[in-house]
């Protein structure tokens, strides 16, 4: 991170959802791909410490990763992978370990346990796949492995999770007759389908995404060398700061065409008061500090991962702001909306649940120790208040480290005029 006056150029890491969308393609590819600017944190480490063991061959050299590619899907022995606390990994390596002859079990920490998977474990046995619990149906661990036919056509809630269907997507290619998905109910974070859409084709495979419809052509993935962009999530943190503390700053690298829906946090921001520009070095914004903040109302089902931050954001707004189209977000790392909602009021947060998100009134705050819930987005979004309130304490802060290792170090350094 770089301070210039008082405009403040930030680099956030590379984005751990294209990351991890990249490692998978590059580890089905039949030649070596050079992925760079690859996400640090412990979900993308989770994911390249299964890919090995799996037997792909990555080197990492700092933000670049040479993968060999040729998985070889017809080995006989069983494996163990660990995904640990990263519900993105995990649900990915679930999807690609059905291809596979032998067995795998796909385990992780306690509190990933916890999350749901029936929707992708469901959808995997739909479309041909041995998928067996080890102990509670739906859950990890589960065993998994390759079945006797796949289908051609399969179904899939889109109402919990995205990442169930881009599992399934990334997997088609390598199906004899590549596959058609049909996503039942609402679709929830549309955006992040289109991004494995947009990493597929990065690397050579075809496929489109129209409606509620999903259609995979069989063919191989083609090595190449991709860049990962900057995380799109994570840039929420910086701009809340300024939205809330007032001055300017630019995310280095950060576009408006970028694949992540996330980008669109900063129409939130503006919508608030804040301005918002693009220029050669990324997307900037900025707010005067005697222009008070106002209070939205927003359905936020596209971009739920910014949710925390813009609940801390709404309480130094002069007027209310309710969050919808989120009831989902309870069933992530922790309960996103009774969890958030509850460290919230321990500051003085006049905050009220709703069913499907939440609505933040303008109350004063006050300091509080907060919790974290093994969330680094909660913890993340915890730290913006630090900055406006004495006495803010944040438990187990280095839960940030699935995501963004050296944030507070950022966060710390960061001018706020």
């Amino acid at each position: 991170m770089t301070t210039r006056g008082n405009s403040n150029l930030v680099s956030v890491p590379g984005s751990k959802s294209i990351a991890n969308r990249a490692l998978v393609c590059a580890a089905l590819a039949r030649s070596e791909s050079v992925i760079s600017n690859c996400a640090p944190g412990d979900d993308t480490e989770a994911m390249i410490d299964a890919l090995q063991i799996l037997g792909v061959g990555i080197k990492r050299n700092a933000g670049e990763v040479e993968v060999s590619g040729n998985l070889n899907l017809e080995t006989t022995h069983e494996l163990i992978l660990n995904a640990k606390l990263a519900g993105t990994t995990s649900r990915f390596l679930t999807a690609l370990c059905s291809l596979r002859k032998g067995t795998t079990t796909i385990d992780g920490d306690a509190a990933l346990r916890t999350r749901p998977m029936h929707d992708l474990h469901n959808a995997l046995r739909e479309l041909g796949a041995q998928v067996s619990p080890v102990d509670q149906d739906g859950h990890l661990p589960v065993r998994v492995s390759r079945g006797t036919q796949w289908q051609t056509k399969v179904a899939v809630s889109a109402s919990m999770s995205s990442q169930f269907t881009s599992g399934l997507m990334m997997i088609a290619p390598c199906l004899s007759s590549g596959l058609e998905i049909v996503l039942s109910q609402e679709v929830v974070s549309r955006g992040y389908i289109e991004m494995t859409v947009g990493v597929m084709r990065a690397f050579g495979v075809s496929t489109d995404f129209s409606g509620n419809l999903i259609w995979v052509s069989p063919g191989e993935y083609h090595g190449t060398s991709f860049d990962v962009e900057p995380d799109a999530s994570s840039a929420s943190y910086p701009l809340g700061a300024v939205a809330i503390s007032g001055g300017t700053v630019t995310i280095e690298g950060l576009s408006r065409g970028s694949l992540q829906g996330d980008v669109e946090f900063v129409d939130l921001l503006s919508r608030m008061g804040c301005e918002v520009s693009e220029g050669a070095k990324g997307l900037t914004l900025s707010r005067r500090k005697d222009r008070p903040l106002r209070g939205i109302e927003v359905n936020m089902a596209q971009i739920s991962d910014c949710v925390p931050t813009l609940a801390v954001v709404a309480m130094f707004a002069k007027t209310p702001t309710q969050i919808g189209g989120v009831g989902f977000i309870r069933n992530k790392e922790s309960d996103r909306i009774g969890d958030l909602i509850g460290e919230l009021k321990k500051l003085g947060a006049n905050v009220r649940e709703t069913d499907d998100g939440m609505v933040i009134l303008p109350s004063p705050l006050h300091g509080a120790t907060l919790e974290t819930h093994h969330d680094h987005r909660l913890a993340m979004a915890f730290a913006l208040i630090q900055r406006e309130v004495d006495g803010v304490v944040i438990n187990n802060p280095a839960v940030v480290s699935k995501s963004w290792p050296n944030y507070f170090e950022v966060l710390h350094s960061f001018y706020v005029s």
